[in-house]
């Protein structure tokens, strides 16, 4: 059986370093072979003999090596692909997300008007992904960053978390195996808490002109987490090793992750794949967390 396949993209920058050290720790903790892709448009067919002054692909190949010596000083048995592709970044990472367990792209803090604008390559990538898409920054939280903060609610059973704590955004209102199968497989590899949120506003019957109605939002609260419950239980069988939080906050969905997220080693959240539409979105959810929570943000596509 070939060894699972995680890509990280490069582009010379420190976010793109970032994303290089996060899936190596992935790759070495899953067993799999860490792929560092590097697109470069200028590529050019060079001799094997070429001197360095004259190969017009110095940098390019500067970039690959670079960051394949950063990671080997860390995980030296490591296996690493060294992949410069002759190609527009945006193509070269979808191709290789179909080709990859995981794609690991760098992330950059955003002004609030390029919040809005779907500029950059990364988002691109991310709404076009045929697999998960984990955003990294650079100076956020490292793989081992996250521990678990107090919590209202204890986590079931008698397993302990040991690892970061990771977050799964979850909504009630579509589907949600390929968003639980990964968030419970990521808690279980790095023996964490799980931490599944749902945003919900509470509706307009408990409010009262003196304000929120306690008993009717707590019977709204209560409902939705019986509806939780339902949809975690089978989720909890099969990885019984994972102790897992619920917690329903009275806000928007986006809020609700923005909200849970510090403190985290990871952020889980889902994107709906858009077959008909010219330009794919991110979503909301999806869109608050890339570009207002500063822990690794895995995204999800669904259908």
């Amino acid at each position: 059986m070939e060894p699972e396949i995680i890509t990280a993209g490069l582009d010379g920058s420190a976010e793109g370093l970032a994303a290089a050290h996060w899936a190596a720790d992935e790759a070495h903790r899953r067993g799999a072979v860490l792929r560092l892709l590097h697109a470069w448009i200028l590529l050019a067919a060079q001799a094997p003999d070429t001197a360095p002054e004259r190969d017009q692909n110095i940098y390019a190949r500067r970039v690959l090596q670079e960051a394949t010596d950063a990671v080997r000083d860390r995980h030296p048995h490591l296996r690493i692909i060294e992949d410069l592709v002759g190609d527009e970044p945006e193509p070269a990472l979808l191709r290789a997300s179909a080709e990859s367990r995981l794609l690991v792209l760098g992330s950059r803090a955003l002004s609030a008007w390029e919040s809005f604008v779907l500029g950059d390559v990364s988002l691109s990538v991310v709404a076009r992904a045929a697999g998960p898409v984990v955003l990294v920054r650079a100076g956020g939280p490292g793989p081992r960053d996250g521990t678990r903060p107090p919590t209202q609610e204890p986590p079931d059973g008698p397993v302990e978390a040991t690892g970061p704590r990771v977050v799964a955004g979850l909504g009630l209102g579509g589907p949600a195996e390929h968003l639980l199968a990964f968030a419970f497989d990521a808690a279980a590899g790095r023996g964490a808490l799980l931490q599944v949120v749902h945003g919900h506003p509470l509706p307009v019957q408990v409010y009262t002109p003196w304000g929120v109605d306690p008993d009717a939002a707590g019977e709204v609260t209560a409902a939705t987490e019986r509806e939780l419950d339902d949809v975690l239980r089978p989720w909890r069988v099969r990885f019984p090793g994972v102790p897992v939080q619920r917690t329903v906050l009275p806000d928007s969905p986006a809020r609700a992750v923005v909200e849970a997220a510090p403190g985290a080693g990871l952020l889980v959240v889902g994107r709906r794949r858009h077959h008909r539409l010219p330009a794919p979105r991110i979503g909301a959810v999806a869109h608050a967390a890339i570009h207002h929570v500063v822990c690794p943000v895995a995204v999800v596509p669904h259908d």
